[in-house]
């Protein structure tokens, strides 16, 4: 796999996304993960990247995980590139995230209203979290079912509205405007309703942990793993995990793409093979 191919991919831990965790564990996450070099257009021997002129992955990738959080870090990238407001990630299986969309599912009107002054598209899901009730209703009005559509890594639009309260410095007006948001959501009925989780036990999930080759490659493998947030998660080799949501007997969703099913055969109580459903079967890879 190429240089490039690999940049793209990623390795940050930010792409395990799917149940929501504490705040502070997001936090330790992305200090431990994005404080990488990353370049510009520029490649390392003086010339142009090979992805230009499309915007360098690498930064797309770091702006959009550093709008979860690092304020500073996505000040210094757009001040720097712009363009970089308006660039967008996809996680994995098409989870796509704009640095906005980080911004609107943490709660972090700073960063997100930062964004906006410098072009990025506001969607209904900023709205609900900028406590914006009228364009946020009006657009409901307008097309009927649309509060149930879910956004980055499946969080519903309640999701993005109540994540605005849990910020410490909301009061006041602000508070009293995002509170009628919330409300009024919760009228409606069906903004809140998230991706199929059926429950499975740590025995249960133990059987399907290891390592899954599909070719001859070094990284023609997929790894089942539980990860920092304590979740079943698959990723390619060592790059970006996604978060495993159960949606039937030996059969997996990855977090925030609730088409793809990740079906497992079971041979002994054990895993013997994945088989990756996008949504016609993709590979079959056996446990090694």
């Amino acid at each position: 796999m190429s240089k490039n191919r690999r940049d793209f991919i990623g390795k940050s831990a930010i792409g395990i996304f799917g149940l929501f965790p504490p705040l502070s564990q997001i936090r330790s996450i992305q200090e431990s993960t994005l404080g990488h070099t990353y370049h510009t257009s520029i490649s390392d021997t003086g010339g142009l990247s090979a992805s230009y002129p499309t915007t360098d992955p690498n930064l797309v990738q770091k702006v959009v995980g550093a709008a979860h959080t690092q304020f500073d870090v996505v000040k210094e990238l757009v001040a720097n590139q712009p363009e970089l407001a308006k660039a967008s990630h996809d996680w994995g299986f098409g989870d796509v995230e704009t640095a906005l969309g980080a911004a609107s599912h943490m709660g972090r009107k700073d960063i997100a209203e930062f964004l906006i002054e410098y072009g990025a598209r506001p969607d209904i899901f900023a709205f609900a979290m900028l406590g914006k009730f009228a364009a946020v209703k009006a657009m409901i009005e307008e097309m009927p079912g649309i509060q149930k559509i879910r956004g980055p890594h499946g969080f519903t639009l309640m999701h993005h509205a109540t994540m605005r309260l849990r910020r410490n410095n909301v009061d006041g007006t602000e508070r009293e405007v995002q509170e009628v948001l919330v409300s009024y959501l919760t009228t409606i009925g069906d903004a809140d309703i998230k991706a199929m989780a059926l429950e499975i036990s740590e025995e249960e999930r133990e059987k399907y942990l290891g390592k899954y080759a599909f070719g001859e490659a070094s990284e023609d493998y997929f790894n089942v793993t539980i990860n920092g947030m304590n979740n079943l998660s698959l990723s390619r080799a060592e790059y970006t995990g996604r978060n495993l949501l159960r949606v039937d007997k030996d059969i997996f969703a990855p977090a925030g793409a609730p088409s793809v099913k990740i079906q497992f055969t079971i041979k002994n109580n054990q895993a013997a093979s994945l088989t990756i459903h996008d949504p016609i079967p993709v590979v079959t890879a056996t446990r090694v």
